[in-house]
């Protein structure tokens, strides 16, 4: 996919904050530290639009960032583990859920679970939700640049059968420039 525009349009910290909007809306999930702020940068070929940080709990609002004037990619926090309060944790978790459950233009989830760890209780936990909820989901697998293939290949099989998946995960590296297209080839159907 061509980008031609991206940019942030608000960073969310309570629902009445969700911008009004009738423009399909991709959402991006995962625990804490995945990559889900890389992986928007590198899907939207940005280095710094969506920030990024090495310590757990950077993304601590819902960043609605408007592409191409006709869709929205939504970076959500992260769940599990956060060098933050837990108190700050649980506002997330429930501002999360809101969006989720209510957010009409929600047109998919993007569930990134990390090669290396394999998908946590959260992932399964989320991908439960969402599957009950009738939400769609792509799940991508990040990161795989760390592990060998024969490795990438065992951890897309295990990643298949504990989230029910019919299909293998989409493998992702920001790194190595893999998967960015058959990742938007997947999300192509949400945003036409």
């Amino acid at each position: 996919m061509k980008i031609t525009s991206a940019e942030l349009v608000i960073s969310a910290a309570a629902p009445k904050q969700f911008p009004p909007t009738k423009v399909p809306e991709v959402a991006f999930a995962g625990r804490s530290n995945v990559g889900k702020s890389t992986l928007i940068n590198s899907l939207l070929n940005r280095k710094n639009l969506v920030k990024t940080s090495s310590t757990p709990g950077k993304t601590q609002l819902i960043n609605f960032f408007r592409i191409n004037q006709s869709f929205h990619c939504v970076d959500l926090p992260g769940y599990g583990f956060a060098k933050v309060p837990a108190p700050l944790r649980r506002s997330w978790q429930a501002l999360t859920e809101v969006y989720l459950s209510r957010r009409e233009p929600l047109r998919g989830v993007v569930l990134i679970i990390d090669s290396r760890q394999g998908p946590t209780a959260g992932d399964v936990q989320l991908k439960q939700w969402l599957d009950a909820s009738q939400r769609p989901v792509l799940v991508v697998v990040n990161k795989v640049d760390k592990l060998k293939r024969n490795d990438l290949a065992k951890q897309s099989r295990i990643i298949q059968q504990k989230l029910g998946l019919e299909q293998s995960p989409l493998a992702h590296s920001s790194l190595q420039k893999v998967g960015r297209h058959q990742i938007w080839g997947a999300l192509r159907p949400w945003i036409s």
